[in-house]
């Protein structure tokens, strides 16, 4: 059977749509439901504790939903009444609790040192005793942090210089064992019992087999995406190849899923039946560089036909655009790339560089200047500042009024 061709600009406007850039931002009071439905829409949102401009997981509701009051996602993910849990779904992060039961799988994996997880089992088979020991401190005195276990060895190098107490809780976390009962201080995980953490239905929900998790798990990602190929589907909840590919197999037989070719991509795609697709799309949005649109830098390329790397890593000198590195999206494009910095004493969102790319248009340096200004009032900063550095420096400094 022959498939369907679409374009990448259509590919494209798919993709931007399916992760909410195609409608206006909601105007007025912004609540709860609002980011309920936008927490729904990217099924889950990635964690990261870099704190530069803000930690990350802050920046993909505010790049399509604007000015919202921080303490709202605050309030559903480490509140007295929850409505999110934490594991690692995509790397670590956030997610409804409807998809909990769908990670069980993954918990029995980690426990039974399957893949990818053999040091976990191996760390919570080796260290049994004062396993049982830190599961024992938090029954008895309630959710604790790594550093409230005044037990085991301090860190000493590896696994990211943890000690022994910060190993041991995230090898139990990432069984299953523990989940994240809140965040304190400087983003600090502190550990319960799933028992008394977990509301009760989602607790006493009905574990699901192993391929159904996957093929819903799947479906999630390809609601997300819009249209994708299988490493684009896999990658989204970290998926295998083998069994990704099988649950792909199982969702187009049954007509969830529909095979698509798109021009230029050198891959087999695969389209959401329900999936909008707008003939235009009209965005303006700083792109956190782990927000979901673009956290897979092979589809962002195949998406924008722009290179997007993380620097944080790469030695200062050697540093193309700069250390925490957001991507503009001017309505259908990545026009412009921007290395911010909040200085909070200060109360300005400073710009340390500012660069352009070869779809930056002639309004671009005024249309990121606007959306500067609203990420400053956002953060409670009082200014925007921006440092000669970078081709596009000098007009956005003047679109500022720096």
């Amino acid at each position: 059977m022959a498939r369907d061709t679409i374009s990448t600009g259509e590919a494209r406007r798919i993709a931007l749509a399916a992760q909410g850039f195609a409608a206006p931002r909601p105007q007025g009071e912004l609540t709860r439901r609002h980011l309920t439905k936008t927490i729904d829409r990217l099924g889950v949102i990635q964690i990261d504790s870099v704190n530069v401009v803000s930690r990350t997981h802050y920046l993909p509701l505010f790049s399509r939903l604007g000015d919202y009051p921080r303490t709202l996602l605050e309030e559903m993910a480490w509140g007295r009444k929850p409505d999110l849990f934490e594991y690692w779904m995509h790397e670590a992060s956030l997610a409804r609790f409807d998809l909990q039961p769908l990670m069980r799988w993954r918990m029995e994996d980690a426990a039974g040192g399957v893949g990818v997880w053999r040091g976990v089992a191996k760390f919570l088979r080796e260290h049994r005793p004062f396993i049982d020991r830190a599961l024992g401190e938090i029954a008895e005195r309630g959710p604790l942090s790594a550093s409230d276990l005044e037990i085991g060895a301090k860190g000493a190098g590896g696994w990211w210089g943890w000690s022994e107490a910060k190993r041991a809780l995230e090898c139990l976390f990432w069984s299953g064992e523990l989940t994240t009962a809140t965040r304190r201080g400087t983003f600090e995980r502190v550990y319960g019992l799933p028992e008394r953490v977990l509301p009760p239905a989602v607790q006493s929900a009905p574990t699901p087999a192993r391929e159904d998790s996957q093929r819903e798990l799947v479906r999630r990602a390809a609601r997300a995406y819009g249209v994708a190929t299988e490493r684009d589907l896999r990658d989204y909840f970290r998926m295998g190849p083998a069994e990704t590919k099988a649950r792909l197999e199982e969702l187009v037989e049954a007509g969830e899923l529909t095979p698509v070719t798109v021009k230029g991509w050198g891959q087999a795609a695969y389209l959401d039946p329900a999936a909008r697709r707008p003939r235009r799309v009209e965005a303006a949005a700083l792109l956190s560089p782990f927000d979901n649109l673009i956290w897979f830098r092979e589809r962002t390329e195949r998406l924008f036909g722009v290179r997007v790397r993380l620097e944080i890593y790469t030695p200062a000198h050697k540093r193309t655009h700069g250390y925490y590195v957001l991507p503009f999206l001017e309505g259908e494009t990545i026009t412009a790339r921007v290395d911010l910095k909040s200085e909070r004493k200060a109360g300005a969102l400073v710009v340390l560089a500012a660069h352009a790319e070869p779809d930056t248009g002639p309004d671009t340096a005024e249309r990121l200047a606007a959306e500067l200004a609203l990420m400053a009032r956002w953060l409670g900063l009082s200014s925007v500042r921006v440092e000669p550095k970078g081709d596009l420096a000098g007009r956005l400094a003047s679109a500022v009024g720096d």
